[in-house]
């Protein structure tokens, strides 16, 4: 079973950093896509950052520029940098990984951005 354990949110102010990870079981063996969605009250959940098993990363629009998606294969981690964080930022952050054709999600981080 694939069981993804995520940690790094917390409460910053705007302008500031935090580095998400989420550590994922077993080997990469099998591993097409990780990465993280968010979602916050009132507004419909959207992708972050992901990374393929080859390295692409890809970006939501609102985060290009200020976060960066990062892998550490020999500990079976994947990091979310983030910096230059807005109060929109806020939200619920979802890391998911999507193996052997099936999707796993962990429990959700919470992101505060304010003042």
């Amino acid at each position: 079973q694939v069981q993804l354990v995520e940690s790094g949110g917390g409460l910053v102010q705007p302008g500031g950093s935090l580095r998400l990870s989420c550590a994922h079981s077993g080997s990469n063996y099998g591993r097409a896509a990780m990465g993280w969605y968010r979602q916050a009250p009132g507004k419909q959940r959207e992708l972050v950052a992901n990374i393929v098993s080859g390295g692409s990363t890809k970006y939501g629009d609102s985060v290009k520029g200020r976060f960066t998606i990062s892998e550490d294969n020999a500990n079976n981690t994947v990091y979310l940098q983030m910096n230059s964080l807005k109060p929109e930022d806020t939200a619920v952050y979802y890391c998911f990984i999507i193996k052997f054709g099936r999707d796993y999600w962990g429990q959700g981080t919470q992101v505060t951005v304010s003042s």
